[in-house]
């Protein structure tokens, strides 16, 4: 299956490699400024060309740190930036201090969470200036959905819709960025949303990995008919499919202590890939660009290791008996294309 040539025109061709940037934002522990710096600039060197982040990561740390570097290794802006809104930030007497909504050391400012649509358009134009961009590429509207709002989902759903929303499109429109979408946790409100309002992309963060793969039943089929290109966040699900269960560390899934069910499915996943020597962490990150809606993949990297570790597990060959493998146990949807020995990597 090609949908490729249903895609909205709008949106740029995307690498099937990108930056997640949330951990140079101090994501749950400080990364050093020069350490952040350096995961950057490798990244770039490795070929990587398409970076994520959100003014909500380190309240704004992440976006001024990507978009100091950005400064001096893209001034004439070829790479690919997305950023987010939703939130506004809004300044604290705080500094430096213990962890806040998952950032360490973070800004002194507080989100607040904002889909107006003076709202968007504020948040849009201080995300341009911390980056130093003219335009932005990708611009997503974060977090909607009963996963983070609950009972407060509808009202803020609304408010996007009526003028958040409005804003996203007339930015698109005047050429301001070019492509608009939604960056979420959960695939049923991009549903939502998709039944009232035209997208370019959608992120997906965490649902559509070696561990969950719901996604298919009606997420990507409607995402395939209108020609939304997905970009598959969190391809780790946290840490537990890269870091396995027989690390020391906790076992984290959905930015929670791992359940007992979920830890066993990792077992199985880890021992399946034991049989042909392949990483865990490698079928993780390959898995979701087998699907022809998924355009990129883009994992958090913190420093050059991770970098490093990242461009390694994306080159691992991994042998169709694998999948055959993983398939035959009941742990891959049996719909869920695959990926194959001589598929084009990331550049």
């Amino acid at each position: 299956m090609d949908s490729s040539s249903s895609f909205s025109p709008t949106c740029p061709p995307l690498p099937p490699l990108g930056f997640g940037a949330a951990a140079i934002g101090n994501l749950y522990q400080p990364a050093a400024e020069e350490a952040a710096r350096a995961a950057v600039t490798t990244a770039v060197a490795a070929g990587i060309r398409y970076l994520d982040t959100a003014p909500h990561y380190g309240f704004g740390l992440s976006e001024s740190r990507l978009g100091a570097v950005l400064a001096e290794l893209d001034p004439g802006e070829e790479l690919l930036v997305s950023t987010k809104v939703g939130r506004v930030l809004v300044p604290v007497g705080a500094g430096a201090g213990p962890v806040r909504h998952g950032f360490a050391e973070a800004a002194p400012y507080e989100p607040v969470f904002d889909y107006s649509y003076d709202g968007v358009m504020h948040s849009y134009a201080e995300s341009r200036r911390r980056l130093g961009r003219k335009r932005i590429d990708l611009l997503l509207a974060h977090d909607l959905g009963t996963a983070t709002h609950g009972e407060a989902h509808a009202v803020h759903f609304r408010r996007f819709l009526e003028g958040g929303y409005r804003a996203m499109r007339e930015l698109r429109d005047q050429g301001a960025v070019r492509a608009i979408g939604l960056g979420v946790n959960e695939w049923q409100v991009c549903l939502e949303a998709m039944g009232h309002a035209d997208f370019d992309v959608v992120l997906l963060a965490g649902r559509y990995t070696l561990l969950e793969q719901t996604a298919l039943d009606s997420f990507f089929p409607a995402c395939a008919a209108r020609g939304v290109r997905v970009i598959v966040g969190g391809p780790y699900n946290s840490g537990i499919l890269v870091n396995g269960t027989r690390c020391a560390a906790p076992l984290y899934y959905n930015y929670e202590p791992a359940p007992t069910a979920i830890v066993d499915r990792v077992r199985r996943l880890e021992a399946a890939c034991d049989r042909f020597d392949v990483p865990l962490a490698a079928a993780a990150l390959q898995f979701p660009l087998a699907h022809p809606v998924v355009a990129s993949v883009i994992p958090g990297m913190a420093d050059t290791a991770q970098v490093a570790q990242t461009r390694a597990l994306m080159d691992t060959v991994i042998p169709p008996e694998l999948w055959q493998l993983l398939r035959a146990d009941g742990l891959l949807h049996p719909d869920a294309p695959v990926p194959t020995p001589n598929a084009p990597k990331a550049a």
